[in-house]
């Protein structure tokens, strides 16, 4: 059985003095989320929770370094998240989450990492989260970088659910439901209550309606069913990202990566051969040596 990791290296543990040299040439793992109603059986922070764990992981996976949660998103819909008629939700604006994020993405962008991955719990942060990452590539500050965005639903494949969840409804509708409270289940059993809500009629998936009744588009908050949630299900479902996660990192299926370096040429007599400096993208990333990062831009000096 596959053991969580109790620990992962978290850069806000780390001293402006040491950041730098901490993280040339790595991976940084950005998880966010929210804080948004789940129900009357999971807690508000099930959006943190989850990308948290996940990030966790993927840290100690990839032996890079994790950033603090992102613990307040988007704001909740009516058709993904139950919108605001439940309380406790809370939310920014689309347009201040994307300054937000791009802000700290410039702000980030002074170290010297090689990749970034920004992990979503979240499902109304995705489109904005892929705003600010394109518009600080637009301005060159990811040259001679990765940069990696996905919600952690994404990783999860046609197959494993064919298998594993029976009349699945749809991500934006697997709000409370049967893969978070089993999830939540496996990660912190401590914050799901006894009670198991169904809902069987999900909400179609990109339909805004106004003004919505909750109490048909939900049941008590939750928008599919929680029937067959398990704490088992919870820790392969876990499993089932982060090989999918660590597989899109290494393999970088869709990206344009260096190719390996060509073998030294054979020396000429009396003379010696070259020794090739080229360096793997990931270097160090996994391996946890320093990457080459000569590569990278300088970058702008930050600005008030």
């Amino acid at each position: 059985m596959k053991i969580r990791s109790p620990w992962s290296r978290n850069l806000a543990e780390l001293s402006s003095a040491t950041v730098a040299e901490a993280v040339r040439g790595g991976t940084l793992i950005w998880p966010l989320g929210s804080i948004e109603q789940h129900g009357p059986h999971l807690p508000l922070a099930v959006d943190t929770v989850i990308p948290e764990a996940l990030a966790q992981q993927l840290a100690f996976e990839l032996d890079g370094y994790r950033l603090p949660v992102q613990p307040i998103g988007a704001r909740s819909l009516p058709q993904s998240g139950g919108g605001p008629a439940f309380p406790g939700t809370l939310h920014l604006r689309g347009d201040t989450l994307i300054r937000y994020l791009t802000e700290t993405l410039e702000s980030l962008c002074h170290l010297p990492f090689h990749r970034l991955i920004l992990l979503n719990g979240h499902f109304e942060n995705e489109a904005l989260i892929f705003e600010a990452v394109d518009d600080v590539r637009q301005r060159g500050l990811l040259d001679g970088r990765e940069a990696i965005a996905f919600s952690w639903w994404s990783l999860v494949t046609d197959a494993w659910l064919n298998e594993e969840v029976a009349g699945f409804p749809g991500w934006h509708a697997e709000h409370a439901g049967v893969t978070e409270t089993s999830l939540m289940l496996f990660l912190r059993p401590d914050l799901v209550s006894p009670e198991r809500p169904e809902h069987h009629n999900p909400p179609l998936a990109g339909i805004y309606l106004h003004p919505a009744d909750p109490t048909v588009t939900t049941n008590q908050g939750v928008l599919s069913s929680t029937v067959g949630a398990s704490q088992e299900l919870g820790e392969r479902l876990f499993w089932h990202v982060i090989s999918g996660a660590t597989a899109l990192v290494r393999q970088g299926p869709g990206m344009r990566r260096p190719a390996a370096a060509e073998p030294a040429a054979a020396a000429e007599p009396g003379g010696a051969a070259e020794s090739p400096t080229a360096t793997e993208p990931d270097g160090g990333a996994e391996s946890g040596g320093g990457a080459d990062l000569r590569a990278v831009p300088k970058l702008p000096a930050a600005t008030p």
